[in-house]
């Protein structure tokens, strides 16, 4: 019989990224326009620790789909939109790995070293560069607002499948049972 669900562990990993990548995005977007303050500090290490553990959490979703297959797209979707939704997920995975990574870059051409936690302090992965920072920054930043605009996108064809097409993309990714 075909696997109609993602796996429990898929499910969760999905919305806590999902939960993460909005809590992300929403404390960038507001920390970005405070006036520097040790509060100001205080949320960029947060951010920043926030930032670590969703690229390590991505690297541990995508071993997780590697090794679990997800469920068949339904039979009646046609090969182009099979395309587009495959090309969609393979976007957020990029981004999920190169937002955090132009973060850590940014963080290091501006020195300012990530200290995991408070704890771990990681390497800086380039010597400071004030020019290549604010550039790396610009480039943070355009990547989360594309980020956006695929996650809307994502979330609009996971409503048009339960809303229009009426099948099951939506709700076998959600983590409660939904009767047929």
């Amino acid at each position: 019989m075909p696997q109609t669900r993602y796996t429990a562990t898929a499910i969760f990993l999905h919305w806590l990224m999902a939960i993460a990548l909005v809590c992300l995005f929403s404390v960038g977007f507001y920390m970005h326009g405070m006036s520097l303050s040790p509060l100001k500090l205080k949320i960029y290490s947060w951010h920043k620790w926030s930032g670590v553990t969703v690229f390590l959490l991505v690297w541990l979703r995508l071993v997780w789909r590697f090794g679990h297959r997800p469920p068949a797209l339904p039979a009646g979707m046609g090969a182009l939109v099979r395309a587009l939704a495959h090309a969609g997920h393979a976007m957020l995975y990029l981004l999920m790995i190169a937002i955090p990574l132009s973060g850590w870059l940014m963080s290091s051409a501006k020195g300012v070293q990530t200290v995991y936690f408070g704890v771990l302090s990681l390497p800086d992965l380039i010597a400071p560069n004030p020019e290549l920072g604010h550039r790396l920054a610009s480039l943070h930043s355009a990547l989360n607002y594309l980020l956006a605009a695929v996650v809307l996108g994502h979330v609009a064809a996971a409503l048009k499948h339960h809303l229009i097409d009426r099948d099951d993309v939506l709700t076998r990714m959600l983590p409660w049972r939904v009767r047929s």
